[in-house]
């Protein structure tokens, strides 16, 4: 992989080429597999040569770590920056599980990536990051739940199963999501918020 130009509009034509070669190699390795995937497929998939290919990425497991990395950390970040204002924690549940779900719709094909190859990486030093942005991402998760049983509003027997409850639910929504479905993101999050909401919720 080249060194990315130092000049910002250079730079910034570089970082959007190269994202959109990490969103094609998402949809690729989603459809057909990463191991079943060969170089000569992406270049298919980017319209690049096998060297402008190789402009941007280092290599196809250097790919699968963007992939990886690109789906935790920006909703992360999002997560940290709904949970910094002021709410109630039936408030900031719904937030963060609305942008949650919304981040899946625009990410199927990173989810379904990461539910198929992560056994791929999960040995490697880098795979270290990524789990250290999904434990931060369920921890501000089990803060929110924790924090409306402490103020009386939640009532949860079992707060760990609660919280891996709703990991499920939004974490298989990638396997059976379409965008031409009944419901868009917005809805598939208030129904999940109803459904977890109506069974914790203090009355």
């Amino acid at each position: 992989m080249s060194s990315p130009p130092v000049r910002p509009a250079l730079r910034e034509r570089y970082d959007r080429r190269q994202q959109e070669v990490v969103d094609q190699a998402a949809r690729v390795f989603a459809q057909r597999g990463y191991h079943a995937t060969s170089i000569d497929d992406l270049i298919e998939a980017t319209g690049l040569t096998r060297g402008g290919l190789y402009h941007y990425i280092g290599s196809k497991q250097d790919l699968l770590f963007r992939i990886h990395e690109e789906l935790l950390e920006p909703l992360l970040e999002r997560a940290r920056e709904i949970l910094s204002a002021d709410a109630d924690p039936e408030t900031h549940l719904r937030a963060l599980v609305r942008e949650w779900v919304a981040h899946v719709e625009r990410h199927r094909d990173h989810m379904l990536v990461f539910d198929q190859e992560r056994r791929t990486v999960e040995e490697e030093p880098r795979w270290a990051e990524v789990r250290r942005a999904r434990k931060d991402f369920e921890d501000l998760l089990a803060g929110v739940l924790d924090r409306g049983r402490r103020e009386g509003i939640f009532a949860m027997a079992d707060p760990q199963l609660t919280l891996l409850a709703l990991l499920g639910m939004v974490n298989y929504l990638p396997q059976w999501y379409t965008p031409r479905g009944r419901l868009d993101a917005d809805g598939i999050a208030a129904g999940y918020c109803d459904a977890l909401l109506d069974g914790i919720r203090v009355r």
